[in-house]
């Protein structure tokens, strides 16, 4: 597995740390021994064909993996030093390490309450605050000015990209540290495509990004870092500009030029 240059990956701060992790759903192994640091405030595209465990790794990053039958895991992954696993509830981990899918799912309220959910959930009352922080949260997730006037209508109301960058919001609007993207863009027209991408060009400043996607030229547009993924493994894992001009595994560049997957 490359890692990049190892003079500046001693001069960044490591937000997520991944260990020997494994993942099996019941006898078939998803994920084999990835070992993977995430480096704080930056946008890391994780990329690879069908079934390599892209999914099943960001879904045991904030552990929704739990909710899957017959499920198994061993190694470590750690969240600013403690173990997700061992030293953190559950809910707090979710809340720190939120999750946007691949299709938008608004919740069946106004726009306005769709992002005020989570706050009012963890006990802000405040009206006035969470006026406040719904526009925070709306901006930095390039909708406010698209919404700003219809904040009491359905969500439902709105197109498949402006759900997608409300479901965004939704997930800011809870201070979540990490955002996890499950190919949020995969149903999307090019142009709610580009809001979704420049808003998380945006959000990286504040936020940790790891962001799945089988379009191979949305992780060369926005991500700092790209992982490959093969059949569970980690093939390699370097700087996007690096990764996708000199890949230090045939394999991955098989893959990128299209040859499989």
């Amino acid at each position: 597995m490359v890692s990049g240059d190892p003079t500046q990956i001693t001069q960044r701060s490591v937000k997520l740390a991944v260990r020997d992790l494994n993942v099996w759903y019941g006898s078939q192994q998803a994920l084999r021994g990835i070992s993977l640091d995430v480096y704080r405030n930056e946008i890391l595209a994780v990329i690879g064909p069908a079934n390599s465990g892209k999914t099943t790794l960001l879904r045991t990053l904030n552990r929704l993996i739990d909710l899957v039958p017959g499920v198994r895991v061993s190694g470590q992954v750690r969240l600013d030093g403690q173990d997700i696993f061992r030293d953190l509830p559950v809910e707090e981990l979710r809340t720190r390490v939120g999750m946007v899918f691949d299709l938008p799912v608004p919740l069946p309220m106004s726009i306005f309450d769709n992002v005020a959910y989570g706050p009012r959930r963890h006990g802000m009352t405040n009206k006035r605050k969470l006026a406040e922080l719904v526009e925070e949260c709306l901006v930095a997730a390039s909708l406010w000015d698209e919404v700003k006037d219809r904040l009491d209508e359905p969500a439902m109301n709105l197109s498949g990209g402006q759900q997608q960058r409300l479901c965004i919001a939704r997930t800011l609007a809870v201070r979540a540290e990490v955002i996890l993207l499950d190919e949020p863009c995969s149903g999307l027209d090019p142009i709610s495509t580009g809001l979704v991408e420049d808003a998380l060009v945006g959000l990286k400043d504040q936020h940790t990004i790891i962001l799945v996607t089988n379009i191979v030229a949305q992780a060369a547009r926005v991500s700092d870092r790209t992982a490959f993924l093969l059949m569970g493994e980690l093939v390699e894992v370097d700087t996007t500009d690096k990764l996708f001009t000199l890949p230090a595994d045939e394999r991955t560049a098989g893959y990128i030029e299209g040859r499989y997957g």
